[in-house]
């Protein structure tokens, strides 16, 4: 089944590439949607897949970006469908 992932990642996670490498990620694995750099420092992904992939593809994030991410405020919800591609958005 499809699921919607909607992340709110805090920490030192702007200015280390971070919205292009989870764009990376999200190709390899086929996930759809977008992420964006907030003005209060975090960084929001919305992220639409079967529910493993995206799963695969929120450790894949955490595990790249570790040292970086203190906190992810994770909110799961079935997918809408919306998205063609993944995208960095501003």
């Amino acid at each position: 089944m499809k699921q919607r992932a909607h992340v709110y990642y805090s920490g030192s996670v702007q200015g280390v590439g971070f919205r292009f490498t989870v764009r990376e990620i999200a190709e390899e694995l086929g996930v759809v949607g977008w992420v964006k750099n907030l003005r209060d420092t975090r960084v929001e992904v919305v992220a639409e897949s079967e529910e493993d992939t995206v799963k695969k593809f929120l450790e894949s994030v955490v595990a790249h970006f570790s040292k970086y991410i203190q906190d992810a405020d994770v909110q799961w919800c079935p997918a809408t469908g919306e998205f063609k591609e993944f995208t960095i958005a501003f």
